[in-house]
């Protein structure tokens, strides 16, 4: 049991040691994080009789973002522009993660004490590693999708009405 408690203790101090060296460095402000002062409407393409805003944005491919994700989750969304998708999947990483290091860490404590709870500890830590893996091919497979459906209007609205279905697409007026 001392064991247990040592390593407790070592994490902890870790742990204070991070938040401390964090709290003293300055706040850096990004440049992504300085508001954009210019409310210029983007430029205006023509194609016939219908005008679409050209978008100035950098379109990413969609293996690109694949890739990203697969590399690290919520990456490829944040590159595609979904923002809050990105980051729940980069927290469900951080939670799998740090639940397998867990059930790993008790798993080895029971192996020490020679309980008969050790398979059942050794299957737990099987299924969070397996929810680890697949939420980097699950992050992987949306930002694919994602990436090919970037081009798609966003305002784009299905209604069910009492004779069918209706879709509705803005148009941009000139």
């Amino acid at each position: 049991m001392t064991a247990v408690w040592r390593t407790g203790g070592r994490a902890v101090r870790g742990a204070a040691c991070v938040v401390v060296l964090l709290s003293v460095c300055p706040a850096v402000r990004l440049s992504a994080q300085v508001p954009d002062t210019s409310h210029a409407p983007p430029p205006l393409v023509t194609t016939g009789a219908l005008v679409v805003a050209a978008d100035t944005a950098q379109r990413i491919r969609p293996m690109g973002a694949f890739l990203r994700s697969l590399l690290v989750p919520g990456w490829g969304q944040a590159a595609t522009g979904r923002h809050v998708t990105g980051a729940l999947f980069a927290t469900w990483e951080g939670v799998a993660a740090m639940m397998a290091l867990k059930a790993q860490s008790e798993m080895h404590y029971l192996k020490e004490t020679q309980s008969p709870n050790v398979v059942a500890k050794r299957q737990e830590v099987q299924d969070w590693i397996v929810l680890w893996v697949f939420n980097h091919l699950f992050s992987g497979a949306e930002a694919f999708v994602s990436a090919h459906l970037q081009d798609f209007p966003r305002d784009l609205k299905l209604r069910a009405f009492p004779g069918g279905v209706g879709i509705s697409v803005p148009v941009p007026r000139p």
